[in-house]
């Protein structure tokens, strides 16, 4: 199956996913403009690759998908909660937790997809009110979080860090009952894990995970800064 070189005049034009290969890849090279990305996520697409690589695009299939009212959250993660163990708090340190996201040691990778090229242009997403961190907080140390792009009544997840036990997992499950009053209605997990498959996350077909997809970009953004 061929894999597609993008256009560098064209940042919104890339081909249909089911056109990427068994692994999810569908595409190669272009740019990480904000334009660019947006129109990505959009249609089921997001960059990942290597320090050294060019740009990759992927859209695999089955997608992890987690829907905000399903969440499950287990009994001892609930007690950490309840205790007020962590703080949670919205798009305070954007930078610093896409930074500690890129150098968290992660079991069968040598270094890290999160290149600086991928941080700038997050954070850019970010100043533009599209990308979001969540953020686990032991008194004023940063001990945890995530981040990634909402559109529409989505949430796409990028990556998570920990420093401290279950830091990103409070911060993960608060997050989701934030989305859930919010109205979202569907959180991309991207590929399969077993920590998100804790939470209830679940393998849809890419064509299902489309559909959805499309009903939640008919939803309003809530561009801009979250606040707690």
């Amino acid at each position: 199956m061929p894999i597609y070189l993008l256009s560098d005049d064209e940042p919104e034009l890339f081909p249909p996913p089911s056109k990427a290969d068994k692994s999810g890849l569908l595409a190669v090279g272009g740019d990480l403009r904000p334009e660019r990305l947006v129109a990505a996520y959009s249609q089921g697409i997001f960059p990942w690759y290597s320090e050294g690589q060019p740009i990759l695009w992927h859209s695999p299939d089955p997608r992890f998908v987690l829907e905000p009212d399903k969440i499950h959250v287990g009994r001892s993660l609930r007690k950490v909660m309840n205790r007020g163990t962590y703080t949670v708090r919205y798009d305070t340190v954007f930078a610093k937790v896409i930074d500690a996201c890129s150098r968290v040691h992660r079991p069968g990778q040598d270094g890290t997809w999160i290149t600086d090229a991928m941080k700038q242009a997050y954070i850019r997403l970010h100043e533009l009110g599209l990308a979001h961190s969540v953020e686990a907080w032991d008194g004023e140390v940063l001990v945890g979080g995530l981040y990634g792009v909402s559109l529409g009544a989505a949430y796409f997840g990028e990556s998570m860090f920990a420093l401290a036990p279950d830091a990103s997992k409070v911060a993960f499950a608060t997050a989701v009952e934030r989305f859930k009053g919010w109205g979202f209605q569907l959180i991309d997990c991207q590929v399969e894990t077993e920590h998100l498959e804790r939470f209830g996350a679940e393998s849809w077909p890419r064509k299902r995970f489309l559909a959805a997809l499309d009903e939640a970009l008919k939803e309003p953004t809530r561009r801009g800064r979250w606040t707690e």
